[in-house]
């Protein structure tokens, strides 16, 4: 008789496992990264922009990617696309929606634009804005990166998609999208 020879798990299951420990464990710093008073302050500085335009702007901050995304090899890419249709960002009248998305545990930012907004901004932007982030994160200052990122798609949506001169008397019409960041595990 022969004896059963011992087999190793695949590689492409060790990455696996090893991402998915990675996308647990970023999960547990999630809330030392961004705390509850950033996130406020992050949600008013928002509110304070779409005052100034008729966009909406969403931050989705994730620690890890759920277990289905990690066993399938997907990315933050198309988790941010999900999340964009999730938090309804591709829902708002003018098209000009605006999803900037963290997962944490792969150190991966994505801007996701509504169509609106993409036929006048080009993609070299988007990644200038990305650079930008992903300095400031490094630093360990996520907030100043966060608060950046506001700042230029703020001016992309003022200089595209201006609020009317009447429109400032009620200032949270069309306010079609929740203000505060969505922060999940």
């Amino acid at each position: 008789m022969k004896a059963a020879a011992a087999t190793s798990p695949t590689p492409s299951v060790l990455r696996a496992l090893r991402r998915l420990l990675a996308h647990r464990w970023a999960d547990g710093g999630l809330h030392q990264a961004l705390p509850p008073d950033m996130l406020e302050r992050l949600a008013q500085r928002i509110a304070a922009s779409e005052r100034r335009h008729t966009g909406q702007v969403r931050i989705c901050v994730e620690g890890g990617l759920p277990l289905s995304y990690i066993w399938r090899g997907a990315g933050a890419r198309e988790r941010a696309i999900t999340q964009f249709g999730k938090l309804r960002v591709w829902d708002t009248e003018c098209n000009n929606g605006v999803l900037i998305y963290l997962l944490l545990a792969d150190h991966a930012i994505e801007i996701v634009a509504d169509r609106g907004l993409t036929r006048h901004v080009s993609g070299t932007t988007w990644r200038d804005m990305v650079a930008h982030m992903t300095d400031a994160f490094r630093a360990g200052h996520y907030e100043e990166g966060l608060t950046q990122a506001l700042a230029e798609v703020s001016a992309l949506l003022v200089e595209h998609f201006p609020r009317d001169e009447g429109d400032d008397e009620t200032p949270d019409r069309g306010n079609e999208l929740p203000d505060a960041p969505v922060v999940a595990p």
